[in-house]
């Protein structure tokens, strides 16, 4: 049984908040035992990944709620780790190129693929190669949408280095399995453990350390790893200024008591928690969640993950209706594009608000939809985080002179943190 009907992740804005307060006590152990990969349970990490990507839960409510309960010292492993997600997404939004050259190659790859190669490659999905941890996670990432990050560097370590299979094919791989599956962390995981990302440093998985931190039980035989990385390269991606986004509703050019006579809001499964932030106290008049059809497929997600985000996008959406107290359109549609314009014109919509689409398949729907829009005289006006405005500038290079920044502004100026 899939751990989706179970409720391992139940995709829920409550089962979130379940999680991290179950978690929470053990924040301070965090530094010592979170690279122990103890499946099932795999109780030494917080696994609340899946919320932070769909933004069920915001990054500073689980800032903020650890530090409330442990202090920043007491805890800041377990903080830095919560901003890793966030330096990876503003590292691509400033070099969004390495996102197209992935998606670009991915079919590529698979096209050439040919005879053995291809055969290796199909065997590593299956998880029936002759390496049993590599195996067991395969079938673990399939069976529960979710993996340790541990296994998942060893698992793209043995990927490229060992089995030396394109690294786009992995990624792509993990894309399709993985509930917290995400456009900026996976994709810029898979090129560090490739060397890409930081030029000269690779991640090579090593027998003892899976010995010690999965069991011996799981250790490769000795010398069946790579110990010498696949040499890859590629051009330097050129880096981008970051286009300036309002913070806030009002910001966005619409002052209190001068604003459209109606403002619709766009909710999509990168930002679910409208009532929260900069469009909280919005007068929305109407709220869109659509679904377009074809998305899994063009996204590369198998039918379950499909599945968990399309249930995160209802709860989303019945939240925000219960926040606005709004009507809500909602359910599948053949064009986002066609549909959102249609929901504007029969709502009588000048402005529709959106939380920002990151680099990833809603930036490439968002920005179809920006220009349907414009064409049908209705505004789009995207919205940015406050906590991405304020950090993304930083993670222009590594992580540590990001988290360098991002700990001087947030250990005195994120609030306390309250549930709602």
């Amino acid at each position: 049984m899939h751990l989706l009907s179970a409720g391992a992740f139940d995709p829920t804005r409550e089962a979130g908040w379940k999680r991290l307060e179950a978690f929470l006590p053990l924040a301070r152990t965090y530094t010592e035992r979170r690279g122990y990969v103890e499946p099932p349970a795999h109780a030494s990490v917080s696994r609340l990944s899946p919320w932070l990507q769909k933004r069920l839960l915001l990054e500073e409510e689980v800032f903020a709620a650890t530090r409330a309960w442990w202090g920043f010292e007491g805890a800041e492993k377990f903080l830095q780790e919560t901003c890793w997600r966030t330096y990876w997404k503003g590292w691509l939004e400033q070099h969004p190129e390495v996102w197209d050259r992935w998606a670009e190659a991915v079919p590529r790859r698979r096209d050439e693929l040919r005879g053995a190669r291809r055969s290796e490659h199909e065997a590593a999905l299956a998880g029936e190669t002759d390496i049993a941890c590599f195996n067991a996670w395969a079938r673990e990432l399939r069976e529960t949408g979710w993996l340790h990050n541990h296994a998942r560097m060893w698992f793209a370590s043995i990927w490229v280095h060992t089995l030396r299979l394109p690294w786009e094919l992995g990624a792509a791989f993990f894309q399709e399995h993985l509930f917290d599956g995400d456009a900026a962390s996976n994709t810029l995981s898979w090129r560090w453990v490739s060397g890409l990302h930081t030029v000269g440093k690779t991640y090579l998985a090593r027998r003892d350390n899976i010995a010690h931190y999965a069991g011996e039980a799981l250790a490769p035989p000795p010398g069946r790893l790579a110990e010498v990385p696949l040499p890859l390269s590629e051009p330097p991606p050129a880096r981008r200024p970051l286009p300036p986004r309002p913070a806030t509703w009002r910001e966005a050019g619409i002052a209190e008591g001068a604003a459209p006579a109606r403002l619709g809001l766009w909710l999509h499964p990168e930002d679910l928690c409208a009532e929260i932030g900069g469009l909280a106290d919005a007068p929305i008049a109407a709220v869109f969640a659509g679904w377009p059809r074809g998305i899994g497929a063009r996204a590369g997600w198998s039918a379950a993950v499909e599945i968990w985000i399309r249930a995160a996008l209802e709860d989303g959406a019945a939240r925000a209706m219960r926040r606005f107290a709004c009507p809500l359109g909602t359910g599948p549609c053949d064009g986002l594009s066609s549909a959102l314009v249609d929901w504007a014109r029969r709502e009588r919509l000048e402005t529709v608000l959106v939380h920002e689409p990151m680099q990833g398949p809603w930036r490439a729907e968002a920005l179809a939809v920006e220009r349907a829009a414009q064409a049908a005289g209705v505004r789009l006006a995207w919205i940015r985080r406050s906590w991405d405005a304020r950090l993304w500038p930083h993670a222009s290079r590594g992580f540590y002179p990001f988290w360098a920044a991002a700990r001087r502004e947030l250990c005195t100026s994120v609030p306390p943190s309250r549930r709602s």
